[in-house]
């Protein structure tokens, strides 16, 4: 089943997989009404359906190659193409007290490492008691933060060269933290706009990871009025 969200301002972002992608595209018009045009430029592909809906895809990875423009009907093939690579790309998915650090090519995880690290639970106490139990666990966090940025920098940064692609998943708050690290923020500029939903990071998380990094999000709109 596709995973769905929805996004702010109304309508809702489908995650498809590039073996399904021509097919949901080909099933979205012909619920609409059919295709009314198709506009495809370097980093979004839009389709306009005969009643008003609409699908937009963003370009992942590198640009999407000419021709570009605007035409009549449903012109999807080029992107299709361009989503079914079977890529080599790294994986980070980190969370507070967890990560997991992988390479794919394609679905296949070739190498990893997953590691786990305790976190203070938070105190019910006050005063100097919960102040005491605030400083442990930012310390913790700060200890296992720097503990999969290490992992990041030994997995990755020797894989650089031969990666076409970086992919996030997990807290946002933890993942930017490591991408404050000096030596992994060149790297960082290169990742995916889109970070994934995931659980706690383990080995079998990151396998999905790289079954749905190879997915791209449908942002759909219906039509107004």
């Amino acid at each position: 089943m596709s995973r769905v969200r929805q996004l702010p301002g109304g309508g809702r972002a489908v995650e498809v997989e590039p073996e399904r992608l021509l097919g949901w595209f080909e099933r979205f018009a012909a619920n609409h009404g059919g295709t009314e045009s198709t506009t495809v430029e370097p980093r979004h592909v839009r389709v306009l359906t005969s009643d008003g809906a609409s699908a937009t895809v963003r370009v992942p990875f590198e640009a999407l190659s000419p021709p570009h423009g605007t035409r009549p009907g449903l012109e999807v093939d080029g992107l299709v193409e361009h989503v079914g690579r079977r890529r080599r790309t790294g994986l980070v998915l980190a969370r507070h007290g967890a990560h997991s650090v992988g390479v794919a090519q394609g679905e296949e995880v070739l190498f990893s490492s997953t590691d786990r690290h305790h976190l203070q639970g938070r105190s019910k106490a006050g005063g100097w008691s919960q102040k005491r139990y605030a400083r442990r666990r930012q310390g913790q966090a700060r200890r296992a933060v720097g503990a999969a940025a290490d992992t990041v920098a030994e997995v990755l940064l020797p894989e650089r060269e031969r990666l076409e692609g970086l992919v996030l998943g997990g807290d946002r708050g933890v993942l930017s933290e490591l991408g404050s690290d000096t030596r992994l923020a060149e790297l960082w500029r290169w990742a995916e706009p889109r970070v994934l939903d995931v659980a706690e990071p383990r080995r079998s998380v990151l396998e999905q990871a790289a079954r749905r990094a190879r997915a791209v999000e449908v942002e759909v709109r219906e039509p107004t009025g």
